[in-house]
């Protein structure tokens, strides 16, 4: 990548430097990590719902999203779950990352809005998926209107229940927590919520297995009130990472990837230039023409009928034998 490439890739994620000003732990593997400007100016602004990319102590991109009050652009507030299962970054930012620590984040983007037409809200939250809902509730919470809202947190126990204090704090009677104890048969029956639709409209963030059972159970509800912000593909459900090469058929050049990289950043070493966003497989942005290869796709974006022919680079992998990239 060119200094001029670099600098343009720069100024289209407007990215610029903040230091953590403060990090405490908020859950079992939870960790709330408090961000301010260096010259202690305000912040970009952002809306609730809105999340923002970090780069972290091992180089990846991670996107967080930001639970503290839009209101206050003087800091922002995100928290990280610490997955040991995960491709590293939140393992850096929980382990490497201390009060003091200088980070380059980008401005705030926002794929997860509170809708201007709702006059009720409806929150589902489960685990590290409290987050961006948290920075939507403070924000209801000002309007004079008093526009009503309802939070269901479902976690797996007190322990890991993030932002329990903030929540009897500033919003008593306004949630219910439900503790499933890592029993599927315990899962919260969101049915009752469901079964008539209401003027409502639903914001759900969490595990993809919570999200389906709110996409199954609204089905019949009006498919523009129902939300979902999603933090991206289990690494749990595919395959060990093994080496492998990819040829750029374009360039001509052959790129090797190691167990340890993602496709993207073994690309980028290469000194190719690809856009990308999410790093998560969520957004599309990094989407690349696929000419021959079998892939195993780990992303959330691709159809069915496009995986024939395109590939998520920031998180899916050769399945076997060598990938042939328009590149």
């Amino acid at each position: 990548m060119t200094s001029s490439e670099a600098l343009e890739n720069k100024e289209q994620e407007r990215l610029f430097e903040a230091r953590v000003a403060s990090k405490r732990v908020v859950a079992r593997d939870m960790i709330l990590f408090e961000l301010v400007a260096l010259d202690g100016m305000p912040l970009p602004t952002f809306t609730p719902g809105s999340h923002l990319t970090v780069i972290t102590p091992m180089g990846g991109r991670r996107n967080y999203s930001l639970c503290s009050d839009a209101a206050d652009t003087m800091h922002y507030e995100i928290a990280v779950k610490r997955d040991g299962n995960g491709r590293g970054g939140s393992i850096s930012m929980a382990d490497e990352v201390h009060e003091g620590t200088i980070l380059t984040v980008s401005a705030p983007r926002n794929n997860f809005e509170l809708s201007a037409r709702a006059s009720k809200s409806v929150f589902i939250a489960g685990g590290i998926g409290i987050t961006p809902i948290l920075s939507m509730m403070r924000g209801l919470k000002r309007i004079e209107s008093g526009h009503p809202f309802q939070l269901f947190y479902c976690t797996r126990d007190a322990e890991s229940t993030a932002f329990a204090d903030v929540l009897h704090t500033e919003f008593p009677g306004l949630f219910t927590i439900h503790h499933d104890n890592g029993d599927i048969n315990n899962s919260f029956d969101f049915w009752p919520i469901f079964e008539k639709p209401m003027v409502a409209h639903v914001y759900c963030c969490g595990p993809k297995g919570l999200m389906d059972s709110v996409a199954d159970m609204s089905g019949h509800w009006p498919s523009a009130a129902i939300h979902f912000e999603s933090f991206g593909v289990d690494a749990k459900a595919f395959s060990e990472n093994t080496a492998f090469d990819v040829m750029l058929q374009r360039s001509g050049k052959r790129v090797s990837v190691s167990p340890e990289q993602t496709l993207l950043e073994a690309l980028r070493a290469s000194g190719c230039v690809v856009r990308s966003s999410c790093e998560s497989g969520t957004c599309g942005s990094c989407k690349t023409g696929l000419i021959s290869g079998e892939v195993e796709h780990r992303d959330m974006v691709l159809s069915d009928q496009e995986k024939a022919s395109q590939i998520m680079v920031c998180v899916s992998r050769a399945a076997a034998g060598e990938l042939v990239l328009d590149l």
